[in-house]
């Protein structure tokens, strides 16, 4: 996978990381994680996710997908995936795994080293919506935390940081 030109944000991985946030955008409004993914292969989206309280979202679009298909397809992901995804995107050979938001966690620290990992283009966004997340209420959680007073933080230590592509 190569990322090359001035403007990433119009390429075509752009468009398919703001796919992936608009997955993200609907969870958040279904009560969700705010977590999204797509699955691009031959740069056509083959799938869509979203985060769910009790299944994993990029678990359950790779079973809906042949497993042949999947080592030449790549993932469009919001944030750094679990463990559990982590472990089922390695079986299913997915070929690559493009994150918005890694800096938080690091780089890639639920993948094998050698595993392909990009990230960084639109990591603002991707933290802005969880952010958004976790300042709300979460009425699904066993107990749940007033969150009456507290203010979204939209800024960032690093305006200028640039993605790591």
């Amino acid at each position: 996978m190569e990322f090359k030109g001035d403007s990433l944000e119009g390429s075509k991985h752009g468009y398919f990381m703001k796919q992936a946030l608009l997955m993200g955008e609907k969870a958040i409004q279904s009560g969700e994680t705010p977590v999204g993914c797509v699955l691009v292969h031959n740069d056509q989206i083959v799938g869509y996710g979203m985060n769910d309280t009790n299944r994993s979202m990029n678990v359950k679009m790779l079973q809906s997908h042949p497993r042949s298909a999947l080592q030449s397809t790549d993932l469009y992901v919001t944030v750094e995936p679990c463990v559990m995804c982590a472990s089922a995107l390695k079986q299913y050979r997915i070929r690559n795994k493009v994150v918005d938001r890694s800096r938080l966690t690091g780089p890639s620290p639920s993948i094998d080293p050698s595993y392909p990992v990009y990230g960084g283009l639109f990591e603002k966004e991707a933290i802005m919506l969880l952010r958004r997340f976790y300042i709300q209420e979460n009425e699904k959680a066993p107990n749940p935390r007033p969150k009456k007073n507290r203010e979204l933080n939209t800024r960032f230590e690093n305006d200028e940081a640039s993605p790591t592509w």
